[in-house]
């Protein structure tokens, strides 16, 4: 039943590349009048729990338990999705009805639920409230998801979600694709891919097999823009992108505070960017999620030493396979003069400010947005996921960056990064592309632009 005032509840797989742009998303919602009340687990909402009241006045922060127990690890986002999909399907009805019940003039009138939440589906049908779908990854690989069923119809997957031969054919298919237009994937590259872990990749296959919240839900709204991915938002009617999500937000461009970090940003970094030449320096940074071997680190400490550039390296304290990082022998001195390590950085900050020539990324979606949206061209490094779509779209489709290739052990080489460095400072075509793309994404987010548009459809048909 809808409320007299639109009253949005918002619930985002618990996650940083998940919690931010959803909630960027809501700021922008709740600028128009409308409530919205966002939805963490315990574990996240403690460390993201603050919020401005100035610029989110119609905008509540809450949490339902996420399940864990005593000797469980808080910052296991794998663990945590598993345990809150247990809690939440009978914490989240019991929020909705304590909010239902406390104004009933602002009853939840719509759940708007990362896609990754199959069952809140059946809870916001429970509770009267429309389901809107809401998509951290690209477009492209959201299509491939829906697209799951006709595949393995087809004999081009089998149900542990591998390539495999087509039905009465002797040739066997080495990718998948969706048109001409949009890059295929291969063996490895599937967003459920798990190459070493069959076990693990059939699991994640299944659950992704029995995701029905893009079917049923009227919208999914995507933090993209047509014009980045045209063919793949044609492939469905109700693909709704609206991104990025992250140039809405003006006062946090101009700011770069972001309230949905889970992790504290070292500022100084921003201070030793001043003091760089224009578009000189390499900014390094996987994310939130990404571990690599202490091997592969000393590799790429070693391989930005012997690219004699300024670097800034964002390096977390569990970046070591879940373990705090060792450096080569005598590599911070060597390069205390150009390099600068810190444990987080402000991203968005760090990614306008004129002296980053480069980004070494791992080449999640929301980092790819900044990225672009900023005009820095790419060093491709993913890690898993819809990351090595998103480095075909970087390097191939839009031509704006590089791959650093693994060798024959699987080990990005000291050599190899160094080379890549060099290529894309000495080619200004990375730059005249990506400086294309960042107008692109300007447009779009501006009045009459294609995200602007479809923003307003949406905030219009809340109110109705």
């Amino acid at each position: 039943m809808a409320s007299n005032k639109p009253h949005i509840l918002a619930v985002p797989l618990p996650a940083q590349g998940h919690v931010k742009p959803l909630m960027t998303l809501c700021r922008q919602i709740a600028k128009h009048g409308i409530k919205v009340t966002f939805v963490n687990a315990q574990t996240i909402h403690e460390k993201i729990a603050t919020i401005s009241p100035e610029e989110d006045h119609n905008m509540v922060l809450t949490s339902i338990p996420d399940g864990l127990e005593p000797d469980h690890d808080p910052n296991d986002p794998f663990l945590l999705f598993e345990t809150l999909s247990r809690t939440m399907q009978k914490s989240l009805p019991d929020l909705i009805e304590k909010i239902n019940c406390s104004n009933p003039n602002e009853k939840i009138s719509c759940v708007i639920a990362d896609i990754g939440f199959r069952w809140v589906l059946d809870i916001a049908e429970m509770m009267g409230a429309e389901l809107v779908g809401f998509s951290t990854p690209s477009v492209a690989t959201f299509a491939l998801l829906l697209h799951i069923p006709k595949l393995i119809q087809q004999g081009n997957l089998d149900t542990d979600g591998t390539i495999t031969h087509p039905f009465g054919s002797l040739k066997k298919v080495d990718v998948i694709r969706l048109s001409d237009e949009i890059s295929d994937w291969k063996k490895d590259e599937l967003p459920w891919s798990t190459p070493n872990d069959l076990k693990t990749q059939k699991i994640f296959f299944e659950c992704l097999i029995s995701n029905q919240v893009a079917y049923k839900a009227k919208w999914v709204l995507w933090n993209s823009c047509y014009d980045l991915e045209p063919a793949a938002c044609d492939l469905h009617p109700n693909f709704l992108p609206v991104g990025p999500l992250h140039l809405h937000d003006t006062n946090m461009e101009k700011s770069g505070s972001d309230s949905s970090n889970f992790y504290a940003a070292d500022v100084s970094c921003l201070s030793w960017l001043d003091t760089k030449p224009a578009r000189s320096v390499v900014y390094v940074s996987f994310g939130s999620l990404a571990t690599y071997s202490q091997q592969q680190l000393d590799e790429l400490a070693l391989g930005l030493e012997l690219s004699g550039r300024a670097f800034l390296w964002v390096v977390r304290l569990d970046l070591a396979n879940g373990s705090r990082a060792v450096y080569p022998d005598g590599f911070s001195e060597r390069v205390s003069e150009f390099g600068k390590i810190v444990e987080w950085a402000p991203q968005n900050s760090v990614l306008s400010h004129p002296a980053v020539g480069c980004f070494l990324s791992h080449c999640g979606w929301n980092s790819t947005l900044e990225g672009v949206s900023k005009g820095v061209p790419y060093l491709c490094w993913p890690y898993f996921a819809d990351q090595h779509h998103n480095e075909k779209y970087i390097c191939d489709k839009w031509e704006i960056g590089l791959r650093i290739n693994c060798d024959k052990k699987g080990i990005r080489s000291r050599y190899e990064i160094k080379m890549k460095i060099d290529m894309l400072f000495s080619n200004n075509k990375y730059t005249e592309n990506v400086f294309k793309l960042k107008e692109m994404c300007a447009r779009s987010v501006s009045k009459g632009g294609s995200s602007y548009k479809n923003l307003q459809i949406f905030i219009n048909h809340l109110w109705k």
